[in-house]
């Protein structure tokens, strides 16, 4: 019998059993929300008052509007940091064990054109990928973790300021090792006899050697220092000396040409930050299957990594006074960074995304 089926609503207070061969069923529900009691007073005397008949819908949608919106969906193209996002994500739920069948995944992609050409998009853009929280969790515990991913992949490209601000530690470290790697006394191993007139030739011998002691050659001086407290000796005996840390030229052009590849970076985030925020808020504005919790979440996550940001900078400025580099233009290391900020956590183009908001955003 040829039934003409719009939609399927279907509650259950539970879930599917693995050997209930329910599987293929449960998979055709694209939609999955878990609804807790009535929480809204108004909703509540509703439920308790009113009639089915009181009910008035907001919108009402014909059988031939509903036919019209499916067939020009098909035509609505799908954004290319779209397919990333989507391919990322799915890496990225493998990684979590979450398995979703390939005919959930290409029925997942046909809502997202809906949904665009329903809100007047003429692509799929990434603001309706926030959509897909709802569409892939097999498991209730599964939804924060998908949902997390989600909104990560989505705001800013998916860059990743944890990144950056583990790199500049890691360079800020790099300068701090090399500026005390001179000793101001020479060192023995009291263990094995070896010496030692650089710390990083130390640092080398205590990972080998973990238990070994050692003794400064200094006249008089015959204690026997654990390796922790003969580091804070010599910190202490260089900070006493006044003789100001220096780099050889050699290594200041190597962290010279790495802070600029730093800064580069930090400051092509920053204004793609500056540039993303007021057209991601107008297309979420504009997308109307998104929650105002789903707009607020996403804008609150995107400010969040601008303050990160600001962390970053200061860090930035830290590592630039070390160097004693003054504030200037950008130089031919810090232009070339700035102009292609990488996407470590995922294989989207940010610039893609960029350009694909202020297509969508000019349109309007």
């Amino acid at each position: 019998m040829d039934v003409p089926l719009l939609s399927v609503f279907g509650a259950s207070n539970e879930l599917p059993e693995e050997d209930e061969s329910l599987e293929a069923l449960y998979d055709r529900f694209l939609f999955r929300y878990r609804l807790a009691y009535i929480q809204d007073d108004e909703n509540f005397r509703s439920l308790l008052f009113r009639t089915p008949g009181d009910f008035e819908p907001a919108v009402q949608v014909s059988v031939f509007e509903i036919e019209q919106l499916r067939a020009n969906a098909e035509a609505v193209p799908v954004d290319p940091d779209v397919e990333l996002i989507i391919t990322e994500l799915r890496r990225a739920l493998q990684l979590l064990e979450i398995e979703i069948s390939d005919r959930r995944w290409k029925k997942v992609v046909q809502v997202l054109k809906v949904a665009a050409c329903s809100s007047g998009c003429p692509a799929v853009d990434r603001t309706m990928a926030l959509l897909l929280q709802h569409m892939l969790w097999n498991l209730p515990e599964e939804r924060e973790a998908i949902r997390k991913t989600v909104f990560e992949l989505v705001v800013s490209g998916g860059i990743s300021t944890e990144k950056l601000r583990l790199d500049a530690e890691d360079l800020k470290a790099a300068i701090g090792s090399a500026l005390k790697n001179d000793l101001p006394l020479g060192v023995v191993c009291d263990s094995c006899g070896e010496e030692f007139s650089l710390r990083q030739e130390v640092d080398a011998h205590h990972n080998t050697h973990p238990n070994h002691s050692y003794k400064l050659k200094r006249e008089g001086d015959s204690r026997i220092y654990p390796y922790d407290n003969l580091v804070r000796e010599i910190d202490s005996l260089q900070e006493s000396s006044g003789k100001p840390a220096t780099l050889s030229p050699a290594q200041k052009e190597v962290f010279e040409n790495e802070f600029g590849d730093l800064a580069g970076r930090v400051k092509g985030v920053k204004k793609r930050f500056e540039e993303e925020r007021e057209l991601l808020r107008d297309l979420m504005e504009a997308n109307i299957w998104l929650s105002t919790l789903d707009r607020n979440e996403a804008l609150l996550l995107h400010d969040t990594r601008s303050e990160e940001l600001s962390e970053i900078e200061a860090l930035v400025q830290e590592i630039r006074a070390v160097l004693g580099l003054q504030t200037r233009s950008s130089g031919p290391a810090e232009a070339e960074a700035e102009s292609k900020v990488p996407v470590p956590e995922s294989g989207s183009s940010s610039a893609g995304f960029m350009k694909g908001l202020g297509s969508r955003f000019k349109l309007r």
